[in-house]
């Protein structure tokens, strides 16, 4: 559907397993009636097919380079100009980009999360809101060995090892430094109603002008 309109564009950023996802989807569903789609960061992992699977494992994932911050900015840029967009699918259990795309059609309001997003300023401008999903250390460890183990079919000790080698030290260094470019911060994540209720309704009046 295209408007003359650009589309807005939030931004949801927090370490992994801050609940990111959740808050996304809690604010789909209260506007609906918006037209409103959601954009995963993790959609633009790079593409690794030329590598072999011991060089893919290697990489480090919660690192800014392992992401294609060139084709997620084009994309967004053409959804902002309500244009579609074939977003790419990434395949976590070969730890590279699929082969298939999956069609997105331009949206009165796009929601895009992603544990980098604030890192690279060309992305940062294009996001009409901006909010930093604030979660305890142990509770986001907690939250993503059950997701990796259960959705993305890794073992135990293989996400202790990367939350300890990579996802931890990354988040300290590169994610909880964007912080301060967010408009606003949400704590505890997906538990924290009242802010959440806060939040979209000032999403709705911004949408009613």
């Amino acid at each position: 559907m295209k408007s003359n309109k650009s589309a807005m564009i939030i931004g949801i950023s927090g370490g992994s397993g801050s609940g990111k996802t959740s808050i996304a989807r809690d604010i789909y569903e209260h506007l609906k009636n918006q037209s409103v789609a959601i954009m995963p960061q993790d959609a633009f992992y790079n593409d690794q097919k030329e590598m072999t699977m011991v060089e893919r494992k290697a990489v480090n994932y919660d690192h800014p380079n392992a992401f294609d911050m060139d084709l997620l900015y084009q994309d967004l840029l053409k959804l902002k100009q309500n244009k579609a967009v074939d977003l790419p699918i990434y395949d976590y259990e070969h730890y590279t980009r699929s082969d298939k795309s999956l069609p997105m059609q331009p949206a009165r309001v796009i929601i895009v999360e992603g544990v980098l997003l604030f890192v690279d300023e060309r992305i940062r401008q294009l996001l009409d809101i901006k909010i930093f999903v604030d979660t305890d250390d142990d509770i986001r460890f907690i939250r993503r060995l059950k997701r990796d183990m259960a959705e993305r079919g890794r073992s135990t000790e293989s996400v202790i090892n990367q939350y300890l080698k990579t996802v931890k030290p990354m988040y300290h260094q590169f994610v909880e430094p964007t912080k301060r470019y967010a408009d606003v911060i949400i704590p505890e994540g997906k538990s924290n109603r009242i802010g959440i209720n806060l939040l979209i309704n000032q999403i709705k009046a911004v949408l009613s002008k």
